[in-house]
């Protein structure tokens, strides 16, 4: 028996008072347990109302193919007696023969598989337990039987879709009880494999966004799955082929042309559109608890990807999953929150929609407080609280005995407010079984609730003389079942009654159990548990033992082993003697191999002949029947040593210890050493373990030569001895030796006193004495103590002691403030004192100073450092131990501004017993005001009256900002920010410029005053476009400040020279191919700059793309353009911000259509290109032989005096110049070429044209021979003879330019030739134009 209480403690400290722990439970839950075992035999006599233990659901789907089993059981005393409702008629079962009822039981059995249809038994079901001491009801039952229909016969056409379209399957499965699950399968039973694209809808409709022509097949099949029957009832398979262009019409793709072909697009590209739901917005109805599922699916090309958001909110994190390729969003254990508007988003790159989808979430009946079971003594009080909520809320209605409480019997001790029953002075007639309905349009919920009026004598219910066993250090639970009625209270007592606690705290659950958080040894004993009501009193008496805990007191170590070695790990156990305990090791947390090479002794377990599979983690764990510990180690397995020469190892440990010679304060150890393995021992090292003190630590003894095998060792008294050795050679250091046997010295007094003794102060009126205490091993014997001994320094006191427990610290009050006390500390213990300690000095506790510093005087040294002194503060007053004096120092007021607004002060501290101190860091120009506290360990003292001072003028800081605005050609203007610290007054500023020339020289300076309360100046009467260089800089009465530089420039004089002063692009041209363009501009500016063009598709809104020039140059070429396509162009200068000249549009030519036809191929054109071959071998040879005869000029006469290999001539098969000639018969020339299948042009069939040599083309001569662009030549070659179309300007020392409109002429082709021009300025250059016609006299220069 025990009492059903939902835990809760309470704590009772105790003192030095009797053990009585009381526990007063609320008379709530109590409930006579009916079931089997040893508490319901003492409480069998009792009784108790029926409570349903077990029914079954409330929408009951049972398989037709079985036997009907309705479950309904109850239990109660005396055991309840079973009747059933059928659609809310009494349903006697004794009058239908396929219907029993289990014996001792109300569950029914209907026999459907000899005889009888389910569907006959279909209904609502409710179960009544009923016994003397009421009747509990059950849940109504549907009963339904399962249904898995077959499809209705249906004849699918095939579909047949353009590649591309949107396509939607239809399964529409038969409604069956409960809904079939679906899915598509082929005709193997393969599942058809979904994506973004296609996907299953909800409602088992198969969704493609876009089909494709790998969708063709003729096997989709929806399957529907009814789990109830195991039932999977077939579709009739769709056939779907998707077609593209190709197969629409081969002829008519045979006919089109090469663009129309490739251009052509199986489907054409749309956004978005959604498949499910329709429209712009739906809505959702989702009931609390139950899993929300969201759909939307879209079709679109290409397919569009689905995103999900709530509007105003978030969704739940925890709570919200993405299913069918985001298309479906659930969230489960919905809840009223959830309820809101949700936005699905269908995108691709051709668009974005949106629908909303309103939910909202209502909510079945549930429990706020479900009614619990009432145990009643007779005159007692209580209350039955049935609290539900729902959306909508729902109706609270009560039964009795399973009747409406409104005409069941009357109760005067019974009154029905709302959601609760409230009883007053109940009698044994009182005795019912309620029943609570909660319910709404969506469901509802019922439960019982007996009142049972007892009058019973506590009982307990724990057996007697029970025995807890506990670990020491753990909780202890000592139980005491009980019941009764009224309900009992609880008292504990520890062995006989009255006994006292000692301090301890206890902890009392509401079920009578006592709790000791942390047992110990001496919380064993007998405890007695006392249930007292008015009617009796109960006693049990229960004992517990408290054992030490399990320990590991060698734990196993990391090992490397060579293959074929031996290993050994070792597990020492300590445990209580009292339990048995048991050793197990494990490998990798497994059962050893069962394998003769693993072997395990009491505390080793041994691996010999070692293989690799043997490495891993080894386990040792230590178990009792009440707890258990465990330690692991690593085995690590490597190759052996190769060769058999010689091992050089650390020596093998020592073995055989023993002790003798065994006295007070020594004794004698020996052992025998261990293989020196090739390398000589030099030396022995002994450490020892106190196993009383330091359990598992090991400290060094001593250290004997490796000759010795004995050795003679010191003991302390008080300790228990361990030993243990170690070898040493050359190589290292060997593994410890096994531990010696225990010797145990006996006690003796301390030996010596604690360290570290101090005496300070924590308050104004006490002495704080620390030490170091001894450790354990220097204690000399048990009852280990202090006694703690002080007196004022100066006085004639007597000493006080105090003997204190084994701590490191006494506080000794009242003393007076900062008073110096000689202290002493001295160890003793059962055997006595230690010898007579040392005398340390300490102060008493310090308190703040009592006084400020007087006479405080401040000496100001110059504009930003002041000194300051003070009177020191007599020592008395300081009260403590003196740190020196402190500064506090802060800007009262700006002398300049007059403002009055204190800033943050400022400290500085001066340690010792200093009496002045330099205050750096000052503003010039200020006041400034100071105080001086003094500082002891305590804290500081009362501040000094403040002492004002003011620091003097000093020079400002430079102007904040110098600016050259209005450049004309003889002026500049100057603006300027005053300072922003004048730190004075400003008295003037000075202005000094000069000049700088183009090799950056210095001219003369000039200065300037100019007065304090100006911002701008203009200076005039400067040489027109020269640089200036401005130093600039403000003055107080102390002198100048820092200066501020600038550098201005005036404007060009027009009249006089070509550039202005601002650098300038002009004329910007555009001269564009079918890919390429060559643009051309006009540069106004100064020397050494860098140009880039920028470029983009005119109107679009795509970033420019920008190309570097190389060089100087004035013209450059945009290759690998899209052809008939207008671009956008403009030119700007590098490191010139803003620098760039105004756009210019031009237009590409339209693309060449080429047929897919390889001419390369044809005869004809093979036959043609030898006989232009031919022709060009001949024309060569006339043009060698014309040469040697002598056919020279004078520009020909400088090629061949300057052989310059930039000039030589190409020859056309390999693209490099050929040398011209003055032969008279020239045949019109027209290159052949060949558009690419890919229908672009490549970049040098557009290479040549006479823009590029045209005027502002960017070629230039220097005089060295390099292409410059001021000079620019062309060659004009007719029919008759070579002539050159230009004239030497002797005055600006270029050719003038031919028409740019020149390559515009339909009679001229222009080809590679070398020209050099009747100029010593100017080097030669290669073009040359081939003339069908006569030249045309519009071309001058």
């Amino acid at each position: 028996m025990q009492l059903k209480i939902m835990p809760k403690k309470k704590c009772l400290s105790a003192g030095r008072v009797p053990l009585i722990l009381f526990l007063c439970q609320m008379i709530s839950a109590l409930e006579v347990p009916l079931d089997h075992g040893e508490k319901a035999k003492l409480l069998e006599d009792l009784v108790q109302p029926p409570t349903i233990t077990q029914q079954s659901p409330k929408d009951y789907i049972i398989d037709p193919r079985e036997n009907i089993v309705i479950q309904c059981e109850a239990k109660g005393k005396p055991p309840p007696s079973f009747s059933w409702t059928r659609n809310g008629t009494h349903f006697d079962i004794d009058k239908d023969p396929l219907v029993t009822m289990k014996p001792g039981s109300g569950t029914l059995i209907i026999n459907i598989m000899s005889e009888g249809k389910a569907e006959t038994y279909e209904g609502v079901y409710q179960c009544t337990a009923r016994n003397e001491r009421g009747a509990a009801i059950s849940n109504n039952i549907v009963v339904r039987p399962s249904r898995s229909p077959l499809w209705t016969k249906e004849k699918l056409e095939p579909i047949t879709l353009q590649n591309g379209q949107p396509l939607v399957l239809p399964c529409r499965p038969p409604i069956g009880l409960p809904p079939a699950i679906i899915f598509w399968m082929d005709n193997s039973f393969q599942r058809l494999p979904q994506s973004e694209r296609v996907s299953q809808g909800l409602n088992g409709d198969l969704y493609f966004s876009n089909v494709l022509p790998e969708d063709t097949r003729e096997d989709y099949i929806c399957y529907a799955r009814f789990n109830h029957t195991q039932t999977i009832q077939q579709k009739q398979p769709i056939s779907l082929k998707v077609i593209s262009v190709d197969e629409l019409n081969d002829t008519i793709a045979a006919n089109l042309s090469d663009t129309e072909f490739y251009g052509a697009k199986s489907s054409k590209e749309r956004p978005p559109t959604f498949l499910t739901p329709e429209g712009n917005a739906s809505r959702k109805e989702e009931l609390r608890g139950n899993v929300l599922s969201l759909e939307c699916i879209a079709e679109g090309l290409p397919t569009p990807l689905i995103y999900w958001i709530k509007e105003d909110g978030t969704l739940p994190a925890n709570r919200t999953f993405y299913r069918n390729f985001q298309k479906t969003l659930q969230i489960i254990q919905v809840s009223e929150a959830d309820s809101g508007n949700y936005q699905c988003i269908a995108k691709n790159t051709l668009g974005i929609i949106r629908h909303t989808i309103s939910v909202t979430v209502k909510a079945a009946p549930y429990w706020i407080m479900a009614p619990r079971n009432l145990v009643l003594s007779p005159g007692e009080d209580g209350t039955l609280i049935c609290r539900a909520n729902g959306n909508p809320k729902p109706r609270i209605s009560w039964l009795t005995n399973g009747v409406p409480t409104e005409i069941a019997p009357d109760d005067p001790s019974r009154r029905i407010d709302g959601d609760t029953i409230i009883f007053s002075n109940v009698q044994e007639r009182s005795s019912a079984v309620y029943q609570c309905n909660a319910s709404n349009e969506y469901g509802y919920l019922l439960a019982n609730a007996f009142v049972n009026v007892l009058a019973e004598l506590p009982r307990i219910l724990t057996p007697a003389n029970t025995l807890y066993q506990v670990i020491a250090n753990r909780p202890a639970f000592l139980d005491c079942a009980f019941f009764g009625s009224p309900l009992p209270t609880i008292e504990w007592f520890k062995g006989a009654k009255g006994s006292a606690l000692h301090e301890d705290i206890y902890v009392i659950h509401e079920n009578g159990t006592l709790e000791i958080p942390v047992a110990q040894k001496d919380n064993s004993g007998t405890y007695t548990c006392v249930a007292r009501n008015k009617l009796g009193v109960a006693k049990n008496e229960v004992h517990l033992e408290i054992k030490d805990p399990t320990r590991i007191l060698k734990q196993p170590e990391y090992a490397v082993v060579q293959r074929g070695g031996r290993v050994s790990f070792e597990c020492k156990v300590k445990h209580d003697h009292t339990l048995i305990a048991t050793v197990t090791w494990l490998k990798d947390n497994g059962e050893l191999p069962n394998d003769e090479r693993f072997t395990v002794d009491k505390d080793h377990l041994v691996v010999t002949d070692v293989r690799d599979s043997d490495g891993g983690i080894y386990t040792c764990v230590a178990n009792t029947t009440l707890d258990e510990v465990s330690a692991s180690a690593v085995l690590s397995v490597v190759a052996p040593t190769p060769t058999p020469a010689p091992i050089y190892d650390v020596p093998s440990p020592p073995f055989d210890l023993e002790l003798t010679d065994q006295l007070d304060k020594s004794v004698q150890l020996s052992w025998t050493p261990g293989d020196d393995n090739n390398s000589p021992i030099t030396k022995f090292i002994i450490e020892y373990e106190d196993a009383m003190h330091e359990a598992g630590l090991w400290h060094h003894q001593a250290e004997v030569s490796g000759t010795q095998t004995t050795a003679q060792l010191k003991l302390s008294p008080y300790v228990n001895y361990s030993f243990r050795v170690m070898a040493e050679n050359s190589i290292g250091r060997s593994l410890p030796s096994e531990a010696s046997e225990q010797y145990q010295t006996k006690a003796a007094e301390p030996d010596k006193n604690p360290t570290a003794v101090e005496g300070l102060g924590s308050e104004p009126d006490n002495l704080v004495i620390t030490w170091k205490p001894l450790n354990g091993f220097e204690s000399n014997g048990p009852g280990l103590q202090y006694k703690v001994s002080w007196r004022q320094k100066d006085g004639d006191d007597e000493w006080t002691s105090v003997v204190v427990a084994n701590v490191s610290k006494y506080i000794v009050s009242g003393t007076p403030t900062f008073v110096p006390y000689l202290i002493k500390v001295q160890a003793l213990n059962v055997m006595g004192f230690a010898p007579e300690p040392a005398v340390v000095t300490g102060h008493s506790g310090e308190d703040l100073p009592m006084v400020a510093p007087g006479n405080v005087r401040v000496n100001v040294v110059n504009s930003t450092l002041a000194e300051v002194h003070w009177d020191p503060v007599p020592l008395k007053s300081i009260r403590g131990r003196l740190q020196g004096y402190r500064i506090y120092y802060w800007k009262a007021q700006s002398a300049s501004q007059r403002n009055r607004r204190h800033l943050e002060k400022k400290i500085l501290t001066f340690q010792g017993s200093k009496t002045h101190g330099m205050l750096p860091g000052l503003e010039p120009f200020s006041h400034y005001a100071l105080n001086v506290r003094v500082v002891n360990g305590k804290g500081e003292g009362p501040a000094s009256p403040d002492r004002a001072f003011s620091t003097p003028e000093g020079v400002p800081s430079a102007p904040s900002s110098l600016k050259i605005v209005n450049p004309t050609l003889d002026s500049l203007t100057l603006e300027w920010d005053p300072p922003s610290r004048p730190n004075g007054i400003l008295t003037e500023y000075t202005l000094k410029y000069q000049p700088i020339n183009s090799t950056h020289e210095l001219g003369p300076l000039i200065d300037l005053k100019i007065p304090a309360n100006k911002t701008r100046w203009t200076l005039k009467n400067l040489n027109f476009s020269t640089r200036y260089k401005f130093y600039f800089y403000a003055q107080t009465s102390v002198g100048p400040g820092s200066q501020i530089t600038e550098e201005g420039v005036t404007t060009v004089d027009e009249g006089k020279m070509v550039q202005a002063v601002n650098p300038r692009i002009s004329n910007l041209t555009a001269a564009a191919a079918e890919t390429s363009a060559n643009i051309s501009w006009k540069y106004e500016g100064p020397e050494h700059v860098n140009f880039y063009v920028e470029y983009g598709v005119a109107g679009s809104k795509e970033e420019w793309r920008k190309e570097i020039v190389n060089g100087s140059r004035s013209f450059f070429g945009l290759k690998g353009l899209m052809p008939g396509t207008a671009y956008k162009v403009r030119v700007g200068a590098e490191g010139h911000s803003g620098f760039v000249s105004s756009e210019a549009v031009f237009e590409t030519g339209p693309a060449m259509a080429s047929r897919q036809v390889d001419i390369a191929t044809q005869g004809w054109f093979i036959g043609l290109m030898c006989a232009v071959a031919l022709l060009i071998l001949i024309l060569l040879i006339v043009c060698f032989i014309r040469r040697n005869k002598g056919g020279k000029y004078p520009v020909k006469e400088k090629e061949d005096a300057h052989a310059d290999p930039e000039i030589q001539p190409m020859k056309e098969d390999d693209g490099t110049f050929g040398e011209y000639s003055d032969a008279e018969d020239h045949k019109p020339l027209k290159k052949g070429s060949r558009t690419p299948s890919d229908r672009t042009v490549k970049k040098e069939d557009s290479d040549d044209s006479l823009v590029d040599y045209g005027e502002g083309v960017n070629g230039q001569f220097n005089e060295d021979g390099s292409f410059i662009g001021q000079y620019s030549a062309f060659a004009i070659l007719n029919h008759k003879q070579v002539g050159y179309l230009t004239t030497l300007d002797e005055k600006l020392g270029h050719l003038q330019v031919l028409h740019p409109l020149l390559p515009l002429h339909p009679h001229f082709s222009l080809c590679p030739k070398t020209i050099c021009a009747n100029s010593p300025k100017l080097a030669c250059f290669t073009t040359c134009l081939l003339v069908t016609g006569p030249l045309v006299p519009a071309l001058h220069p």
